[in-house]
This record gives C-alpha cells, sequence and structure tokens, in this order.
C-alpha cells in the first residue's frame, strides 16, 4: 500500500490542472467500455492522438465489439488499420480477439496480469485498461508519462535503459494517487502531450513546475535522456506494378512476419526469376519510405500484360481493380501509388 500523500500531493495538483484544461471530449471517453479502452491504446502506441481519433472511429464502426472484431477476416481488419502503420498491432489485436473468443467467453479480462498476457498488451498498457475502464489504481508508463516523470524527478539517462526504467517505475508507483486512477491517468497523459513536450515545453502552465528537478537545475531539454544514436540503414527495393488487359493490378500477400506483414502488396521484383512479357510503360518515380529501424528506398517497374502470362493460381495472388485494392489493407507508400493509378 503506497504510503499517504499529502495535501496538494503531485496527483492533487495534477489533477486540479486536468479538470480545467485536460481532454474529456476523446471518442474513447464517450460509450466507454474495456474494448473501447483498448482498441484506443493499441492505437495510441507510438501514434499521436490527432492522427488516432479518425482511426479509431472508422475501425470501432467496422468491429463495434470484441465478437465482431474476433470473427472477421484479418483482411477486413488490416483494410480497416491501412494507413496507421505499425501492422503487428492490427494482427495482435485480432490475435487477442480471437483469444478471448476462445478461452474467456468473448470478454477482455479485467486484471493486469491476464491482459499482458494477451498479444500486444505491455504492462503498461495493461494498467492503462485497467485505470481507464475500471477506474482502479495502476500506474503507467507510456512514452508521455516517461518524460513527465524523468523530467520532474530529475531521472538521468534514456528510458530504454533497464535501470533507468525501473527508477521511472518506481516514481510511478509513488505518484499515482489511490482515488481516481481514470482521471489521473488520463492527466499525466495529457501533461505530457499537451504540456510536458519534447521540445518547447510550456513550464508557465505546469501544475507541477514548482518542484520539478528539470525546471530547477535547468536541464529540460536534456532530460529524458535520448537514445543512442545509430546510423539508420538502407534497403532498396523493386515493386512491380503488373497490369492486365483489364486494367487490374496483381496484389501479392507479404508473409505474416517482417514488414508490412500480412498486408496486400504490390510483388517484389525478387518473386519472379524472370519479368513476365508485356509492354513496359511509365513508372511512378521512386519514392523512400521510413521505418522505426531503416530507411527503404523503392523504385517501381510497371508492365502491361496478358493475365495467363502471370501465375496466380496460388492463393497469395489476386487481380483487382485499382478501387478495389483500395478496400485492401495496403502498406502506405503502396496505397498512395495505387490512388495515382486509379485517377490516372
Amino acid at each position: 500500500m503506497p504510503p499517504p500523500r499529502p495535501t496538494n500531493s503531485f496527483a492533487d495538483r495534477l489533477l486540479d490542472w486536468w479538470e480545467r484544461n485536460g481532454r474529456h471530449d476523446l471518442p474513447w471517453q464517450e460509450n466507454r467500455t474495456p474494448y473501447r479502452v483498448w482498441i484506443a491504446e493499441i492505437m495510441l502506441q507510438q501514434t499521436q492522438v490527432g492522427t488516432v481519433i479518425p482511426y479509431f472511429e472508422r475501425f470501432t464502426t467496422a468491429f463495434p465489439d470484441l465478437e465482431s472484431l474476433g470473427r472477421a477476416p484479418i483482411d477486413d481488419v488490416l483494410a480497416n488499420w491501412s494507413g496507421l502503420g505499425y501492422y503487428a498491432r492490427a494482427r495482435n489485436l485480432h490475435a487477442a480477439a480471437v483469444l478471448c473468443l476462445e478461452e474467456n467467453a468473448g470478454e477482455l479480462p479485467d486484471e493486469a496480469d491476464a491482459l499482458e498476457a494477451l498479444p500486444g498488451i505491455g504492462l503498461s498498457t495493461a494498467n492503462a485498461i485497467v485505470a481507464q475502464a475500471h477506474d482502479r489504481r495502476a500506474p503507467i508508463l507510456d512514452g508521455n508519462v516517461k518524460r513527465v516523470l524523468a523530467r520532474h524527478a530529475g531521472i538521468e539517462g534514456w528510458p530504454g535503459r533497464a535501470a533507468v526504467l525501473r527508477k521511472l517505475w518506481a516514481e510511478a508507483e509513488l505518484r499515482t494517487p489511490d482515488e481516481r486512477a481514470r482521471d489521473y491517468t488520463q492527466a499525466i497523459m495529457d501533461l505530457g502531450a499537451t504540456v510536458c513536450t519534447p521540445r518547447n515545453p510550456d513550464c508557465g502552465d505546469c501544475p507541477v513546475a514548482q518542484d520539478c528537478m528539470a525546471r530547477r537545475t535547468d536541464r529540460i531539454d536534456e532530460l529524458p535522456g535520448s537514445k543512442p544514436r545509430r546510423v539508420r540503414p538502407r534497403r532498396d527495393a523493386t515493386l512491380l506494378i503488373l497490369e492486365n488487359e483489364l486494367g487490374q493490378i496483381l496484389l501479392q500477400r507479404r508473409p505474416p512476419a517482417g514488414i508490412w506483414g500480412g498486408l496486400w502488396s504490390l510483388p517484389e521484383r525478387d518473386e519472379f526469376e524472370c519479368l513476365p512479357r508485356g509492354e513496359a510503360v511509365a513508372s511512378p518515380a521512386p519514392v523512400r519510405h521510413q521505418f522505426t529501424h531503416f530507411t527503404l528506398d523503392i523504385r517501381f517497374e510497371r508492365i502491361r500484360v496478358e493475365s495467363g502470362s502471370v501465375v496466380t493460381d496460388r492463393q497469395d495472388r489476386r487481380w483487382l481493380s485499382a478501387q478495389k485494392a483500395l478496400q485492401s489493407g495496403l502498406p502506405q507508400p503502396v496505397r498512395r501509388v495505387v490512388e495515382r493509378l486509379r485517377s490516372d
């Protein structure tokens, strides 16, 4: 049991600020259910609120509850996720929903340890679901909270290091109040997202600036510590735009592991021992796509072929019109190319 907190504690000041300045109208705060909170928390991993909102609304319209998600084909799930990136999140959501249907009577667990056992849910996400959906005390440590606590407590080092992470968890545990877990969790996330930002934080509007160690020691720009810099490697790929006599393009499903796992994409040049016969036509300009750990330079080769000249008697290939292709789960750079083909 955490020790009693004095009046005007970190949590008290934060909650008072949140009442007046926090975000109270996010779509997952309306009709708040464990399922909707779970979807939002997964989408918010590595993605900002403003980007997530339209995807959340589209996704929960297509899959309004856990059962509809678990019984949906993975292609439909990926299609409704398309453009949000980090597609393993969508695959994990679907896998977790299937598990809940099979092993938990179609319900999302309400305990953090059981949630953490599901695909795609770590400790902070599990605790956020418990706090947000059930209003029970559960410390969280997402990226925004790490930044707030590192600055306020003066914790040095990159939060990705185990020793630094342990200190941050200790601070999260110490500061999380016994009451109003839902509001406090939202408040500290809002503070990091809107005030204690990575660059140019608004310390004048911060309710806990008075005893912030980073502010007192003039180290706001130094905390939290940065991830050690590495040279981001570059890779090259050539994607084929194969168009048949009906104007359809050939799509091929990516392997389940690796980049764009499970999505439909243009086939890679390496998939063919020799290029299909046909008429080469002007190709789209190359594009550069940034992944977390590397940069991918993509070239395109556009060829008009006869359908029979390409082997398509396999489940991972299909001919589709550009309009139909855009209804599939496509990687973002491929989606942009297909949209251009449709407009042409």
